[in-house]
């Protein structure tokens, strides 16, 4: 017996003196961060802005990889399935940690299963955006516009199964009216064809959409929080505009796969709040409409899960069915 205790304590030792070494030597070469999404969306824009204080943190370049697809399943799949050694992370939004999920019965992965948290970045508003040729300049006239033409209107989203196109179904449900759903590989491609005027209407995120609102190149209906966006204080709510209750936001954050060991996730977690901690950081995200939210890992982990349980409860009552 005190043979076999020995062994236990020794092991146990040996485990903690390891993963300490882990965090020790952590990173040992370039850290990847994967976007979902095509260049030029909200998501892209997040990891784009905290990786180059995350390399200086760490000590390592942090290279932004864009994949595209999906939904960004493939992506998150990939993240899931590559070594857990804190040199492969995910940079994440409400699409690929809660969105898609409930949407989905099946994917290859499961969020909060496959993947270790490492912290959230920030809270997005998303405005409902219109071609400038649209002749409608608020909610109201809008949904007049889409009942006189059922499924004529063309929606653009950022790919079936994220946050833009969630909300956009929400709206349409929550409204009573029917437009054609176009799916992009991110909001980048999306906006492209809204401002060429290929779409006609795009939910998205304040801060990949507002350079173009400011440039007069597509115009905002409402914004789909429950408070304006400071950045858009003119804009009503869809609350406001006769759509109560309506409250929805993108949330981004860091993940990891699974099986990282919990000291690089601390280790990671640290680097992080140190990065939007910057006033330079914060400022720059407060111009994107985005306010930094740093968390823990823990704080992270109950949003996914309560964010998950509210939207599958949403996308059960609202009936919503993807193909």
């Amino acid at each position: 017996m005190k043979l076999a205790s020995a062994s236990v304590i020794a092991a146990v030792a040996l485990t903690a003196v390891a993963s300490t070494a882990n965090a020790q030597g952590y990173p040992t070469r370039p850290i990847r961060l994967v976007v979902p999404f095509a260049p030029g969306g909200n998501v892209d824009i997040t990891g784009r802005n905290i990786a180059p204080g995350l390399a200086e943190v760490l000590g390592q370049q942090v290279v932004v990889d864009n994949r595209p697809g999906a939904g960004g399943m493939i992506a998150t799949d990939l993240v899931a399935k590559a070594p857990p050694d804190g040199h492969t992370l995910l940079m994440a939004s409400s699409s690929v940690m809660t969105n898609g999920p409930a949407l989905y019965q099946k994917l290859p992965y499961d969020i909060v299963r496959d993947f270790a948290p490492v912290g959230r970045v920030a809270v997005v508003p998303l405005a409902i955006v219109v071609h400038p040729s649209v002749p409608a300049k608020t909610t109201k006239q809008l949904v007049a516009l889409a009942k006189a033409q059922p499924g004529k209107m063309l929606m653009a989203s950022s790919g079936t199964g994220t946050t833009n196109h969630l909300i956009a179904e929400l709206f349409m449900i929550s409204t009573g009216i029917k437009m054609t759903v176009v799916p992009y590989k991110g909001s980048g491609p999306a906006l492209v064809d809204l401002m060429a005027g290929h779409m006609e209407v795009h939910v998205d995120q304040v801060s990949s959409a507002l350079p173009y609102i400011k440039a007069g190149k597509i115009r905002p209906i409402a914004v789909t929080t429950a408070k304006r966006a400071v950045l858009l204080a003119e804009v009503p709510t869809l609350a406001e505009s006769g759509v109560p209750g309506f409250d929805a936001s993108t949330v981004t954050g860091v993940l990891a796969p699974a099986a990282t060991p919990r000291d690089i996730v601390a280790k990671l977690n640290d680097a992080l709040v140190k990065v939007l901690a910057s006033p330079a950081l914060r400022e720059r995200f407060a111009g994107l409409g985005a306010e930094v939210q740093p968390s823990t890992s823990e704080e992270l982990g109950a949003f996914i899960r309560e964010d998950l349980a509210k939207w599958v409860k949403v996308v059960k009552q609202a009936g919503i069915k993807v193909e």
